[in-house]
């Protein structure tokens, strides 16, 4: 049930999130480093 809740939220956040993969994460401001880091955290569960 976890995986596939994390499944389904990595999707939207393909579709709905900046995309931030060509960004310098030193140079980002705290809100970008915080989508990061939310972006992470549910990439690496959906995997699990």
């Amino acid at each position: 049930m976890k995986k596939k809740f994390f499944f389904t939220l990595n999707e939207i956040n393909k579709k709905v999130l900046p995309k931030l993969s060509g960004k310098d994460p030193l140079k980002m401001n705290k809100f970008q480093k915080a989508i990061l880091a939310y972006r992470y955290y549910v990439l690496i569960n959906s995997l699990d």
